[in-house]
């Protein structure tokens, strides 16, 4: 029995298609003078199906900022769209793939220096200063201890 052939979730083909379409009109407008035309709803589509479609990979499934992951590589694609030329390859959505592999790479790299950044400024400060949490009784919360040993181990292991 022949095995059914799954179906993508972004079609080649039809992206190719929509690239060179999208490409000769923004070569139409040069000409012209005008502005470069906005990409099409279908591109939009397919570089938002690549981009969540990445973010479930294991390597990028557990980020509390996938959302702002997904943008980037959005951004990304609509940025460099032009740069892919159709003559040399065929495959627009492994480009595309990435340049959002990529972008998700940038943005852990930049939370990664947010968050150092963070752990930096409360060693500087003190622990006290930044998180100042007192239960009814006017005495410092069993949270606050919890978080303050949290911090200090995280620390220990980097």
């Amino acid at each position: 029995m022949a095995r059914k052939r799954s179906e993508h979730y972004v079609n080649n083909k039809e992206f190719l298609a929509a690239i060179v379409e999208y490409k000769e009109k923004v070569a139409l407008a040069e000409e012209r003078g005008e502005a470069k035309p906005r990409i099409t709803n279908y591109l939009g589509e397919c570089f938002l199906k690549i981009a969540t479609h990445l973010s479930f990979k294991p390597n990028f499934v557990n980020y509390m900022f996938k959302d702002d992951m997904v943008c980037d590589g959005i951004e990304n694609c609509v940025q460099y769209i032009n740069n892919f030329n159709p003559e040399k390859s065929k495959n627009p959505f492994a480009y595309f793939t990435q340049i959002i592999h990529y972008a998700f790479l940038r943005r852990i790299q930049k939370e990664k220096k947010q968050l150092e950044i963070k752990t930096k400024i409360i060693e500087r400060s003190g622990y006290e200063e930044v998180m100042v949490v007192e239960d009814g009784a006017g005495g410092t919360s069993s949270d606050y201890n919890q978080i303050k040993d949290a911090v200090q181990t995280r620390m220990n292991y980097q």
